[in-house]
């Protein structure tokens, strides 16, 4: 599977999951510190917006932390979802540089931060609205596997990721993985 493949596979799982949130389910707590399943979810929206626009030149419509869910957050996730694959699946992504907000970033790297974030916000929203089934482990295996071989320790400084937390090595991959970049209350 190329990078575009698990992008793609990211966001059909987090798309299964988002589908299954119910709109009184967005004021519960997030596995993400200090945030609500409503913030993550928007958070995870506008990154996608975003970096669909980065890839594609065009304005992405806000800021990452603009209210890009409004009272529609199947929508939201359905269109983020849409023009992100598309943006991805131009033959030539992973040629570009993106700008993101630490600086400009060559394609692959770019790609490998999106498979991230869509994964592993995926996969908290799946642990916070109890959809766990849905998660693909195998990907966060590969996830975490691929992280624990980095450096991590800048994007915990910049406050990406937390301190890892302890975590059961028995336990299912995407718990091991978000232990691992901080997530709490798992």
């Amino acid at each position: 599977m190329t990078v575009i493949d698990r992008i793609d596979a990211a966001i059909g799982m987090a798309g299964g999951i988002v589908r299954g949130i119910t709109a009184a389910q967005l004021d519960g707590p997030s596995p993400c510190a200090g945030w609500d399943l409503r913030h993550e979810l928007n958070h995870l929206v506008g990154g996608m917006r975003i970096f669909a626009a980065e890839l594609t030149g065009t304005p992405a419509g806000g800021d990452h932390h603009d209210d890009w869910l409004g009272d529609d957050h199947l929508t939201a996730y359905a269109t983020a979802a849409a023009l992100d694959r598309a943006a991805w699946w131009q033959p030539d992504a992973l040629e570009r540089t993106v700008l993101l907000s630490f600086g400009p970033t060559p394609g692959p790297v770019a790609a490998l931060i999106h498979l991230t974030e869509v994964l592993v916000h995926g996969a908290d929203l799946a642990v916070a609205s109890s959809r766990t089934e849905l998660v693909d482990d195998e990907a966060c295996e590969q996830l975490l596997t691929t992280m624990q071989g980095m450096d991590i320790e800048p994007f915990r400084r910049m406050g990406a990721f937390g301190p890892a937390q302890p975590a059961d090595d028995k336990a299912p991959a995407h718990r091991r993985l978000l232990a691992y970049l901080g997530r709490v209350g798992l």
